[in-house]
Formats: structure tokens, C-alpha cells, sequence
């Protein structure tokens, strides 16, 4: 199993760089970040300074939409910082959220998000690709390579996902939920004549090291309620009685709204409508060794990366105990069992 740090590219983008190059020590494959560009700062601008003072580690959005910025120009800057770095580059996206939301906005149509993916991909692999009614290709890329993960809930777009994707990110370690949403991944892979096997998969979720459980859960019931303003959608969209699980659908009767200033922070006052066994369903809390037992099971599924959100405060001591402890644990894991 791979690991990634998900970082908020709040200010100073300093501590960005500090936590990333401290994950990067602790045996972290990748350092993902937010990507709203009015909420917090602009993370392409941090990543090239990620790449220039690490050595391997690899660098993204978690994740960005096709609305908000113009498909070609975030080709354009994967490849170049490909071209500066190295082949260092990962691209997660989505339909759009907090980005999008914060402008009044709306997430892309699964349509426009489908294009974008095909845009992105062949630019930033070096290739030709047609858009807008032109054929395109960047003059001054050579040897380029882009993986595009899609973050998904709802039945199409996790659809969509093994159609198309070269990875999906589910945001939450609940491990029904994965087993569910894997399977449907797969499947759709399958009906399309893609290798289900091919695609990669990631959970990605806070994760606090820690034994005071109630301080851990009001850290991280964020999560829930930004988990939830998907939900929102898919329960909207579908209604309570569609094949989404019920695990997924049912904790957001109680809310009532949401607050985009406020997003993916610890004390966040619009999730308290978040109980604490979603919290711990969601998250991982607790010692290392549970921890480890969690992601055993996540990995059991077929999950290939655990990406862990840092939005709280126990950052350097959660990624210092995931290097010394968790991550050669499940990296032992792998061996034992190949």
C-alpha cells in the first residue's frame, strides 16, 4: 500500500512545504492538496516549490474540477512541471465543490467532467488531443506522464470513473461503503472491456494518532460534513431508496446547511449534525495499531493508497508515527502476503 499526506494550502505556504517535505521523510509516496482557490492559497505555485526541495515524493490536487480553470492551461502546468521535475505529477478531480460552490457556482455535468478527464490526460501525456473543434498538442512536451484519479460518490459517476479513470478517490474509510463502491468501479471497468484490476484505488480520510477519542472525533467531524454536502446531491438526485448504501445516506437528515468558509476545518459549527460513529466509521482514529487493523482491512478490499487528511492538531505527531509505525507495517504487510 502507498501513502499520501492531504494538505490545506492555508498561509503561509511555509508550513505547506514544511509538512510535505516531513511526510516526504516519513516514507509518504504523495503530498495532495485542497484546490479552491478562494478559500485558500493557490496550490500549483506550492507544488513546484514541494518538487524543488524534495527528492521523490509526488505532488497533487485532491482534487480540482473542470470548471474552474481552463482544461489545456492544467494540462499545460502538469506538464510543466513534469518537464522541470521529473514525472512527479498526479491529477485528482471531480465535478467540483468547494471551488465551484464558493463562487455561486455548480459541479460540471458528468458530460463535461468526462471531456475534461480525455483533454487533461492526452496533453499532459504528451499528445495531441481535439478541442474545441482544433487539434492541440503542446510543441514542447516530450515524455510527459499524467495519471487522472476521479473522485466519485454517486452510481454514475462511480460509472464514469471505470470508464475512464486511471484511479478513484474515495473520500471516506468506511469499510462497507469501499467494499461497495470498488465493486461498482470494477464492474463498470468490466462492461467497457477495461482490466478492472487496472485502476487504482484510494481511500483517502483523516487520520489522527491519538487515544483521547472525543477530542479526535471533534477534530475530525469535519469530514462528515463536507462528506455530506455530496451525499446532499446524491440523495437529491436519487432519492433515500437508490443502491447508494444507507451507511452513506442516512447521517445527513439532520442537516441543515453548510458554510464553504469553514471548510475542512477542525471545529467546523456546520458539522455538528455529524455522530460519532460516522466519525469513526469515516476516519482513522485511535493508535497505530488500529490504525494498522483498519487499513489491513482497506487494503484487503483492494484499496492501493490511503491518503490522510491533516486538518487538525496533531499534524508532525500522526506523520511521525505513520513512518515509524504504520507505514513499514503495511509495507511488511505486502511482503508477507505477495
Amino acid at each position: 500500500m502507498e501513502f499520501g499526506a492531504v494538505l490545506q494550502t492555508h498561509p503561509p505556504a511555509s508550513r505547506t512545504l514544511a509538512l510535505a517535505k516531513l511526510a516526504e521523510q516519513h516514507g509518504f509516496d504523495y503530498a495532495w492538496t485542497f484546490d479552491s482557490h478562494l478559500l485558500w492559497q493557490e496550490p500549483y505555485v506550492i507544488y513546484s516549490q514541494i518538487l524543488n526541495e524534495t527528492h521523490r515524493i509526488k505532488v497533487g490536487p485532491m482534487v480540482t474540477n473542470p470548471a474552474t480553470r481552463d482544461w489545456t492551461v492544467t494540462a499545460s502546468i502538469f506538464a510543466t512541471l513534469n518537464e522541470m521535475y521529473g514525472n512527479r505529477t498526479i491529477c485528482g478531480i471531480g465535478r467540483g465543490d468547494s471551488a465551484v460552490r464558493a463562487t455561486n457556482g455548480a459541479p460540471t455535468t458528468l458530460k463535461t467532467l468526462r471531456e475534461s478527464i480525455h483533454v487533461i490526460r492526452e496533453l499532459a501525456n504528451s499528445r495531441p488531443v481535439e478541442y474545441n473543434g482544433a487539434t492541440v498538442q503542446f510543441p514542447w512536451s516530450r515524455g510527459s506522464e499524467l495519471e487522472v484519479w476521479v473522485a466519485a460518490y454517486g452510481p454514475l459517476a462511480l460509472k464514469l470513473t471505470g470508464e475512464v479513470g486511471d484511479g478513484f478517490i474515495l473520500q471516506l474509510a468506511d469499510l462497507d461503503i469501499a467494499e461497495w463502491m470498488i465493486g461498482v468501479v470494477r464492474k463498470a471497468a468490466e462492461n467497457v472491456g477495461r482490466d478492472p484490476m487496472s485502476i487504482k484505488f484510494c481511500v483517502a480520510a483523516p487520520m489522527y494518532i491519538g487515544d483521547d477519542w472525543e477530542h479526535m472525533r471533534e477534530q475530525c467531524r469535519w469530514f462528515g460534513g463536507m462528506v455530506g454536502n455530496h451525499v446532499a446531491d446524491i440523495v437529491s438526485k436519487y432519492g433515500t431508496d437508490s443502491s447508494v448504501p444507507t451507511a452513506l445516506t442516512d447521517y445527513i437528515k439532520a442537516r441543515e446547511g453548510y458554510d464553504y468558509n469553514e471548510h475542512g476545518q477542525a471545529g467546523n459549527t456546520h458539522a455538528n449534525f455529524v455522530p460519532d460513529e460516522i466519525v469513526d466509521r469515516f476516519c482513522l482514529l485511535g493508535t497505530a495499531e488500529q490504525h494498522i487493523e483498519k487499513l489491513k482491512a482497506l487494503k484487503e478490499l483492494g484499496v492501493d493508497q490511503f491518503a490522510g487528511y491533516l486538518q487538525h492538531d496533531n499534524k508532525e505527531e500522526t506523520l511521525r508515527v505513520y513512518g515509524e509505525t504504520v507505514i513499514p507495517a503495511l509495507r511488511d504487510h505486502i511482503t508477507a502476503t505477495a
